[in-house]
């Protein structure tokens, strides 16, 4: 097996980190909004005295953060099918098909 040849003939090793990249941001995003959804940051923790923990000094912005979700899941879902399309390309290019 020729090691890197994928690399070399193709973008896929890019559009996996793309990838990646985009599930960290959707799992930053995921945990901003359900922090928020609880009223404060420490969700259901208590202080030392045995009362709620005080409420988060930067609230988060739901509305926004479910518009950069749905962005994130745009971008995650174009990048997953040019990654198909560049293993289907490769595909074909080794079985003499064209594509």
């Amino acid at each position: 097996m020729l090691f890197g040849f994928i690399d070399r003939v193709t973008a896929a090793s890019p559009l996996k980190a793309a990838l990646d990249q985009s599930v960290e941001r959707s799992r930053s995003i995921a945990d901003r909004v359900s922090k928020a959804s609880v009223q404060n940051g420490a969700g259901f923790t208590l202080d030392a005295n045995g009362k709620p923990t005080a409420a988060n000094a930067n609230p988060v912005n739901v509305e926004d953060e479910m518009v950069a979700l749905a962005d994130e899941q745009l971008r995650f879902l174009a990048t997953s099918r040019l990654l198909e399309k560049t293993y289907a390309s490769l595909r074909g290019a080794i079985k003499g098909s064209a594509v």
